[in-house]
């Protein structure tokens, strides 16, 4: 079931992300008593992943979030790590000025929820939480619009980068949506905050093409959807300072059906340029790392022209790696 999925990509997440301040600021009694509200989260959470039906998991849910607010009101909070809850994604700003905390739901094969809040570091190690509620499916054009928490465009958070810019810090998150029961989704955002209320603002005119050859207007937040078997690489890589990402192509030459983009082995980018993430049409001197998808299995010609044996030799790899993962 998609479930188990999801469950094996944020338990990679769990195992890989670390607070550099877990260790500070937390006393003895305050981190024993999270510890035992922990033992009993992380039965919840994987219940909410796991659950067999949508009722369980959506009670599971609701049990674990309650659950999950009274144990961030323990003092100083914020430095414990809920190491053992690993289907769900914790994320520390670079700065650790605050940590996000995202999850997904699942109704049934062709609706995915995303639930999360931002709790945010304070001086008196009290809660400052700023819940976030998922507005995806009642928005038609979520690149073309700022956000609150309130109405929240949700996904999966697995890579937050932080730029500056005239004096103002900028946090770009990378996230994962299941989205459908055909086809995946990775969003890329500019978090900010509110300079007056503190309050978070999801995206702003942070996405710029002014660089490519066909001009297009500057959106809010940016966005692939993919097949649903389709490997994508969507991250930061830090030797080229950029955002690099998949050129996606229909492998059966309908561009309207997003079901059926997958990669065609060109990469395209964004770098930071004055405040904003400016589109790179094409990254030339990307090199994946090991245990990615090679890239001389090139799907284009030199001319731009699409081998269709290289496509649907592709097509069919993607997959069997889903086979795979799903065995």
């Amino acid at each position: 079931m998609k479930y188990f999925l999801s469950l094996f990509f944020l338990c990679f997440l769990g195992s890989a992300l670390y607070s550099p301040l877990q260790a500070q600021s937390l006393k003895a009694s305050e981190r024993k008593v999270l510890t035992n509200k922990e033992d009993t989260l992380k039965l919840y959470s994987a219940t909410i992943v796991n659950g067999i039906d949508a009722g369980q998991r959506f009670r599971a849910n609701d049990t674990f979030t309650r659950s999950f607010v009274r144990a961030l009101t323990v003092k100083n909070s914020f430095y414990y790590p809920f190491d053992s809850l690993l289907t769900i994604s914790k994320l520390y700003a670079p700065d650790s000025s605050f940590r996000i905390f995202t999850w997904q739901l699942m109704k049934d094969d062709y609706m995915y929820l995303q639930k999360g809040a931002i709790q945010m570091r304070t001086a008196d190690g009290s809660l400052k939480l700023y819940p976030l509620f998922d507005a995806s499916m009642f928005t038609a054009k979520p690149q073309d619009t700022v956000r609150s928490p309130k109405n929240w465009i949700g996904a999966i958070y697995y890579r937050i980068i932080q730029k500056a810019f005239n004096g103002k810090q900028y946090y770009t998150l990378l996230g994962f949506d299941d989205y459908s029961i055909a086809s995946n989704r990775k969003w890329m955002e500019v978090l900010t905050f509110n300079d007056q209320t503190g309050e978070p603002v999801f995206g702003g005119n942070y996405i710029s093409f002014k660089e490519d050859t066909a001009k297009r207007a500057v959106q809010k937040r940016f966005g692939i959807e993919y097949k649903k078997d389709a490997a994508t690489t969507f991250n930061y890589d830090k030797d080229q300072q950029m955002i690099i990402f998949d050129h996606l192509i229909s492998e059966s030459n309908e561009p309207e059906r997003k079901e059926t983009y997958v990669p065609d082995g060109d990469f395209e980018g964004f770098k930071w340029k004055d405040g904003q993430w400016v589109h790179v049409e094409k990254v030339f001197n990307f090199t994946l790392k090991e245990g990615q998808e090679p890239i001389d299995n090139i799907i284009r010609d030199k001319d731009g022209n699409i081998n269709e044996q290289k496509l649907l030799e592709q097509s069919r790899k993607n997959e069997e790696k889903a086979k795979k993962k799903k065995d």
